[in-house]
């Protein structure tokens, strides 16, 4: 019985191990995938031309500035918009909330990381897009900022979740030092167990940073998919393009092997390489929370 044991625990730890490694590998693959079909743009397309901020492809102008102009600009507007929800929520659902309303809340949460983008980008054309041109004046609402909003919901189910794991995590002999030195409730929450998860914290923006900047079809339905290079003062409530909506949109009407297929898979590898880097930061800023909590706990 106990070698039988030993067996299965053997069995299930290689399986873990394939799967470890096999993760490690399809991420590999798709880079090699994206670098070997997206580097000939380099050598097809004039460097002056594919760093220009002209998107005109018919013509053979393939300047990527518009696009990962607009696409920095959506996300850091969505991250604005969902950093203080997200936060916030995250330390009311921790410190404040009763039993029943974290029962409440935390589903419907989890309910809007559920919605298909597709859905929330229906809704952002019925409802958000008229409602934001004649509350603005604006020409039309299919802009940036719309875009933003939409992305900022999306994010903020990553950021809460995230979140409210890193200040449960907290030691509650923190707080309870907080309380005894004298510092109110409200105080012992922003000046000592938000300071102390703020690695965890960072960690949710990052990831709610990445969630945004990889999303598709909601901007791609409402940001009015405008090639323009966002240099203006109010370029967010202006049309745009972002790097996923390009993709979207164009790879299906493109020639394999064309420079214009080459170029939309080198956007994919900038693309890819952003995502990395959010990922892999995000990734470090959470290995160091864990180091910090065991040193604490030992």
């Amino acid at each position: 019985m106990k070698k039988f044991k030993l067996s299965g625990d053997s069995v299930i730890s290689g399986v873990i191990k394939i799967c470890g490694y096999s993760s490690i590998l399809f991420v590999t693959l798709i880079l090699i995938f994206l670098l070997r079909e997206g580097l000939p743009a380099l050598a097809s397309v004039p460097l002056s031309s594919l760093f220009s901020t002209v998107w005109y492809p018919i013509e053979g102008y393939f300047g990527i500035l518009p696009l990962i102009g607009g696409s920095l600009l959506v996300t850091i507007a969505a991250t604005i918009i969902a950093l203080p929800f997200g936060i916030g929520t995250a330390v009311y659902l921790s410190e404040i909330a009763p039993r029943w309303m974290k029962e409440i809340l935390k589903p419907v949460v989890e309910i809007l990381a559920g919605i298909p983008s597709v859905v929330l980008g229906f809704i952002g054309i019925l409802v958000l897009v008229p409602f934001l041109r004649k509350t603005l004046h604006l020409a039309t609402g299919l802009t940036g900022f719309t875009g933003a909003i939409l992305l900022g919901l999306i994010a903020i189910p990553t950021i809460v979740s995230i979140a409210e794991d890193a200040l449960n995590n907290v030691p509650p002999a923190y707080r309870q030092a907080g309380l005894a030195l004298g510092a109110t409730r409200w105080q012992t929450m922003w000046g000592v167990t938000l300071p102390a998860a703020k690695t965890g914290v960072l960690t949710a923006v990052m990831l709610g940073i990445g969630r945004a900047l990889g999303e598709t079809m909601a901007v791609m339905m409402v940001t009015g998919n405008a090639p323009v290079m966002p240099d203006q003062w109010n370029s967010l409530f202006l049309p745009i393009r972002t790097m996923t909506a390009t993709i979207a949109s164009e790879m299906g009407e493109v020639a394999t092997g064309s420079a214009h297929y080459q170029v939309l898979f080198f956007i994919g590898i900038l693309l890819f390489l952003m995502s990395l880097i959010i990922n892999v930061a995000a990734s470090l800023a959470s290995t160091k929370q864990r180091k910090r909590a065991e040193r604490i706990l030992s």
